[in-house]
């Protein structure tokens, strides 16, 4: 069979390509094209488009970059015409997928979607959409499946592919790790995981660093995104006294001791490694006061939103300050609060359903085709 998918940022990359091998091993017959990465070409997909010519972040930056967005649609429609797969798979990145979901139906392609689009936190409308124009689709939050079901829609929950993701990355040991990266031997980390968009991490790295003068028994360090290259990161490391690693985001929180963390999948990885964080958000003033008035959720962290209480603080928008920063940080180094949050983390590993996700979606996209 022929597979397309499509991925917009680098968590889908990880996720699509472990999908990708998951169908490699159950359909000796499979080819792949992708919107995608690094990862889904290496597990074996043609590569259309890289994602990182599609990251823009906010509603600022997507009107800024309309124009962009419009010939990545419209070159996406022509590359699926030609490729003719017998199965589009959408993964997350629900702006642009919804639209090409939609042509696709029309043209009688088969859709499924991998990994739902958050409407359950905004623009609920678009359930209405995705009744519409996707045939199938495969959930990874355990809420999920009551939210769709309360909308008419019956979806598949095959568990979190990030359980996976962890559990096949071989990472290196605390000393070999703090070698190999030229850290201090003995120094605990405060891993500063600031995001993987340009814009993002340039407003979250600077008031992450703005704190590590506090805390010199600890030693920062900076987790370099795929997505963005070693000079983007340099004036951030020249103007402080932080270390930074670069593609080996796991091997880092294995190893660290506390950690700051844009809100996103990273906190969820976060927290799979038992670590205790920070939840730390700001965005364009503009884009989040229109954020703000449709997001309904009472938290942002994918931590808080399935535990459905506050196990990690959120520090968001003008509550994002060095003061706040330092204080919340301080309370999760030592003490109760550290050793409650692990505790939560370990209820929140049992809630997403174990590992398997890849294979069991897999299955199901095999036998539902």
């Amino acid at each position: 069979m022929k597979y397309y998918l499509i991925a917009g940022e680098a968590s889908g990359d990880l996720h699509g390509s472990n999908l990708i091998k998951a169908l490699q091993q159950r359909d000796g017959q499979a080819q792949f094209r992708c919107f995608g990465g690094d990862m889904m070409h290496n597990a074996g997909a043609d590569l259309a488009k890289h994602y990182k010519e599609m990251a823009f972040m906010g509603f600022l930056e997507v009107v800024k970059n309309i124009s962009t967005i419009f010939k990545n649609i419209k070159f996406c429609k022509n590359d699926i015409q030609a490729f003719q797969p017998d199965i589009i798979i959408f993964i997350d990145f629900s702006g642009f997928n919804l639209r090409i979901a939609k042509w696709a139906k029309q043209q009688g392609f088969k859709t499924n979607y991998y990994i739902s689009p958050q409407v359950w936190a905004s623009r609920k409308g678009r359930v209405q959409k995705i009744k519409r124009d996707i045939d199938t689709m495969y959930v990874i939050l355990p809420f999920e499946k009551q939210f769709y079901a309360e909308n008419g829609i019956d979806v598949n929950f095959v568990g979190h592919p990030l359980l996976d993701a962890i559990a096949n990355t071989e990472l290196p040991e605390d000393s070999s790790f703090r070698q190999r990266n030229d850290l201090h031997p003995e120094k605990p980390i405060i891993a500063l995981l600031p995001g993987s968009r340009k814009q993002e991490v340039q407003k979250m790295l600077s008031i992450m660093l703005s704190v590590q003068d506090e805390f010199q028994d600890y030693q920062f360090v900076i987790a370099g995104a795929p997505s963005l290259d070693d000079d983007f990161y340099r004036p951030f490391i020249t103007a402080s006294s932080a270390s930074y690693v670069a593609g080996q985001t796991y091997a880092l929180l294995k190893n660290s001791h506390s950690a700051l963390v844009t809100s996103g999948t990273a906190t969820l990885e976060t927290a799979l490694f038992k670590v205790p964080q920070v939840v730390c958000y700001k965005g364009n003033w503009v884009s989040y006061q229109i954020a703000k008035r449709i997001i309904t959720l009472d938290y942002i962290s994918l931590v808080n939103l399935i535990m459905g209480k506050e196990v990690v603080k959120e520090l968001i928008q003008n509550e994002l300050t060095t003061a706040n920063l330092k204080n919340e940080l301080s309370k999760i180094l030592i003490g109760e609060k550290r050793n409650q949050i692990i505790t939560d983390y370990n209820l929140l590993e049992k809630k997403l359903g174990g590992q398997g996700a890849s294979d069991r979606a897999a299955q199901l996209i095999i036998e539902n085709r």
